[in-house]
């Protein structure tokens, strides 16, 4: 059987007269959209304008959600309840759903941004908060997270599906969490070491952290972050060398 890996990549990330990213080049090359609430970056039309450019280039719809930082750029942890994680979930969400019924489509996924991602892929209770908002808002959705994390777990344990993430541009620490931006190794701008790095992960599981150990690891969908400045050419080349090596690039399904 055919393998076959999502490509997302966070967008929907500009603000105002201020713009970010390359959304409209990378939705040519990317099969799934995490699309910024509000909360981190993004305003209404913001929204309305990158779901009506992912519906009309058939790219899967996702909400993400963070915590409320846009000086931050969401990056920054804060202490939150699980109650709180929960109304940010369903806030945001229903949010950009309203964006997509507006567009004649609907939601695919969530994935969380930022601190909260990271946060979640640690902590248990503050993972369950979510996943459980993403099963009441609508279990229907595909919670996506860290390969290997809580996140994913509790999405399984209430009985969401669920997608591992891996990074094409991130460095990995030794437990498989991924390295804190200010460590050195932990953003990867070479082009050539990302897709070597990214068909290891999807043909064989496994990734080498920043200390040089193997860390075994599942690939069910692969991010690009959308502000990155080789965004684009990430995503030509990642796409062009997983199908080239006998992947089906698709949506999350």
């Amino acid at each position: 059987m055919r393998k076959s890996i999502d490509l997302n990549c966070d967008m929907g990330e500009s603000f105002g007269a201020w713009t970010m990213g390359q959304d409209e080049a990378l939705l040519e090359h990317v099969t799934s959209a995490n699309i910024a609430c509000g909360f981190h970056a993004g305003d209404p039309m913001t929204m309305l304008r990158t779901v009506q450019s992912a519906v009309a280039k058939g790219v899967a719809l996702g909400a993400h959600p963070s915590l409320p930082d846009l000086q931050g750029f969401g990056r920054r942890t804060m202490s939150i309840t699980p109650e709180e994680a929960r109304g940010l979930i369903l806030y945001q969400v229903g949010a950009l759903e309203a964006f997509a019924k507006a567009a004649g489509a609907r939601l695919c996924h969530v994935k969380p941004h930022g601190a909260l991602y990271n946060m979640a892929a640690k902590d248990s209770s503050l993972a369950a908060a979510i996943a459980g908002a993403v099963w009441d808002f609508d279990p229907s959705l595909i919670l996506v997270g860290l390969s290997g994390s809580a996140l994913v777990r509790a999405g399984l344990d209430i009985g969401l599906r669920c997608a591992s993430e891996v990074f094409a541009d991130r460095g990995y620490e030794s437990d498989g969490s991924l390295s804190p931006r200010s460590a050195p190794g932990a953003m990867i701008t070479d082009e050539e070491l990302a897709v070597s790095r990214v068909l290891r992960m999807v043909h064989e599981g496994q990734v080498k952290s920043v200390a040089g150990k193997d860390v075994a690891l599942k690939a069910g969908t692969i991010c690009i972050h959308g502000d990155q400045p080789k965004a684009l050419a990430f995503a030509r080349r990642l796409r062009r060398a997983l199908e080239e090596s006998g992947v089906e690039v698709r949506a999350l399904q």
